[in-house]
């Protein structure tokens, strides 16, 4: 059995099974077919079923995700104190971090994060009545000399496929493509790079804790090593997500299930860990803007289905769970529960 820093241990309840029987698939989705409404019918089921789905046939071109897998493993092989260099704190939250804690346990990896509009405006806290600003901005390490540029560039595809799929799940409410569009027009969307290395204890650690994701969407691409698990919505089993070469795992996120008031899931997911294999993997967080206003959409809403959510700032929002995280302490401290209508 593997040793390692008590600060690394799951609880019990949360450790991974690894259970070898046949479990059901999430939905692999193509988006190159040519019949709008039965893609928008196949999101919308993934959507309620799952809160996830893969996408294929997406438009991201192969050859930019294998230059961001070769930059990342160059950035991540390097020493400790020149990765540190760019580290993120609590005055610059963007940059290399190694002691990401989730349900106050700490996850078996290292991130880089970075912003998709640099700078970027956010509440400086979750004050309701502090109308402040701060503005936050990336750090860019000097190695690798071109993950500036890759980075950037392919933040910048992944972006316009975040619009593309926004517009779809809109359809599948039986709304008008661009519904949603103007939430994003300032967003404080970001990237990140997750690296995790090989754990000698793989049954007592997790990559990522168990957790959901606060934005609308989560865009991720992942390596051929596999990790990632979401939590069934019917009965919370685990599901283990397989790899697909050059697809995208698509998950709805808490802004997502409050406008759909409850009708679209965010599903809890978390990541495994290997004992052999470094993974690496891609996620991009498309989030609105600071001063959006998080509610139920009127359009789905009825005497029958009346709003199941209080309304809130996702800038105040946003703001509470980034220093929550610094303080190590739950990473979704501010969950969307404490926004359900009496």
């Amino acid at each position: 059995m593997g040793e390692i820093d008590p600060a690394f241990v799951q609880d019990l309840e949360q450790r991974p099974k690894f259970k070898r029987t046949e479990i059901e698939e999430i939905p692999v989705i193509d988006l190159s077919v040519s019949n709008t409404q039965e893609l928008v019918s196949e999101i919308g089921e993934a959507c309620k079923k799952f809160g996830f789905f893969q996408v294929i046939n997406h438009g991201v071109p192969s050859e930019l995700r294998q230059k961001m897998e070769r930059v990342a493993k160059e950035f991540f092989d390097q020493p400790l104190e020149e990765k540190r260099k760019v580290k993120r704190n609590e005055v610059d939250p963007m940059g290399y971090y190694d002691s990401e804690h989730t349900k106050n346990v700490k996850d078996w990896k290292e991130v880089f994060d970075y912003l998709v509009l640099d700078p970027t405006l956010i509440p400086a806290s979750d004050d309701p009545n502090d109308k402040e600003l701060r503005t936050i901005t990336n750090q860019w390490p000097q190695y690798p000399s071109q993950f500036r540029e890759i980075c950037q560039e392919y933040t910048k595809q992944v972006d316009k496929l975040a619009f593309k799929l926004l517009e779809l799940i809109s359809l599948s409410l039986g709304l008008a493509a661009d519904v949603l569009n103007g939430y994003f027009k300032d967003q404080i969307s970001f990237s990140r790079i997750n690296h995790y290395p090989p754990c000698p204890a793989p049954h007592l650690a997790l990559g990522v804790g168990r957790h959901k994701d606060g934005g609308a969407l989560t865009v991720l691409a992942q390596d051929d090593v596999g990790g990632l698990e979401i939590a069934r919505r019917s009965d919370g089993e685990w599901i283990p997500v397989k790899p697909i070469p050059d697809a995208f795992i698509i998950n709805i996120g808490n802004c997502m299930q409050v406008w759909t008031n409850d009708l679209y899931w965010s599903a809890e997911h978390r990541v495994v860990v290997n004992s052999t294999r470094e993974r690496f993997s891609f996620p991009f967080f498309f989030f609105p803007a600071h001063y959006v206003q998080i509610k139920p959409l009127e359009e789905l809403l009825n005497e029958e289905n009346p709003a199941k959510y209080k309304e809130f700032n996702w800038g105040k929002f946003f703001a509470s769970r980034n220093r929550s995280d610094y303080k190590k302490q739950e990473l979704e401290n501010v969950q969307i529960d404490h926004f359900k209508a009496s």
